[in-house]
């Protein structure tokens, strides 16, 4: 334990939050609420893995919660207007490649930089969700609530989808050419292209995937909530990044992983949330001991790997 807790100060943090909210109420641990977690960390786990294929190459995207809002607004007009729950699928794939991809275009084709495409980008479309749905709140049918709150061999819906999104990424990252490729490129553009790498077709495709698991994580949030609202995905960017900062991904390329580094970092941050609802803390108070805690996180994962200056 103390060497898993070494290597992944996040898993520590956890356990000693986990272990405080515990003695300041005793339904911290039930069962009912863990599994709580677990299911209202999914969106945000499907999100910051996404995240973190962009980070990996040195890049950074801050659109990822208006394409959540973006596809799920295209699809929830598609189901309201008696569209199919597979079209509407469909629709949130296309939409979150698509908008992923033309981040990727913008930063490699244009020389943009990424922090100035995708805070562009997060305006466009936040601005035509806010258009698509005339600033009103989507209402879906009751049957996307079904499948929110599913359950396949015991398991939620939500938790299975966010286990497979974490098992493929990571092994497309760990035991696959394009998964080094992408390491390489993060920690030494130039070297890759020296090397022969297609830097910019890798740039690309982690855009794009990252888009796809942005929509992703927004059908995965809708399916719980039941509505798209106005306020739908705003800031989503920050909690994602952060999750994947949590889970040791580097601000800066070259360094991080999906299992179980993204995993900790999205439990950590769920987990904080819900203990200060069930502690019945201060509701102004939950931003500065969310800071805290990943303030504490980055700087022990820092020492740990010795990257502090």
């Amino acid at each position: 334990m103390t060497r898993l807790v070494t290597r992944w100060p996040a898993l520590g943090l956890l356990v000693l939050v986990m272990a405080g909210f515990s003695l300041g109420s005793p339904r911290f641990l039930e069962v009912p609420n863990l599994v709580n977690i677990a299911v209202q960390s999914a969106s945000l786990g499907i999100l910051a893995t996404g995240m973190t294929f962009v980070l990996l190459t040195a890049g950074i995207d801050l659109s990822v919660g208006s394409l959540m809002f973006v596809s799920a607004a295209l699809a929830g007009k598609l189901v309201v207007g008696g569209g199919s729950l597979p079209a509407a699928f469909a629709v949130v794939v296309v939409a979150g490649l698509v908008g992923g991809a033309l981040n990727g275009i913008a930063v490699t084709r244009l020389g943009i930089k990424p922090f100035v495409v995708t805070l562009s980008t997060l305006y466009i479309g936040r601005g035509f969700a806010l258009w698509l749905t005339e600033t009103r709140a989507l209402n879906l049918p009751d049957s996307l609530l079904t499948v929110g709150s599913a359950r396949l061999a015991g398991i939620p819906v939500p938790v299975v989808a966010v286990a497979l999104v974490l098992v493929g990424a990571h092994l497309t990252l760990e035991r696959t050419a394009f998964g080094r490729h992408l390491y390489a490129v993060g920690a030494d553009p130039e070297a890759a292209r020296r090397a022969g790498l297609p830097v910019r077709r890798l740039i690309l495709s982690a855009y794009a995937l990252c888009g796809l698991l942005a929509a992703l994580g927004g059908a995965v949030a809708v399916a719980q909530l039941g509505a798209v609202s106005p306020t739908f995905g705003r800031d989503r960017e920050f909690a994602a990044i952060s999750a994947a900062v949590l889970g040791g991904v580097s601000l800066f390329g070259g360094r991080g992983s999906v299992l179980p580094g993204v995993l900790l970092g999205a439990l950590l941050m769920q987990t904080v949330e819900n203990g200060l609802v069930i502690v019945n803390a201060d509701p102004y108070l939950y931003p500065m001991v969310l800071a805290a805690v990943i303030f504490v996180a980055v700087l022990l994962d820092s020492h740990v790997r010795g990257t502090h200056p």
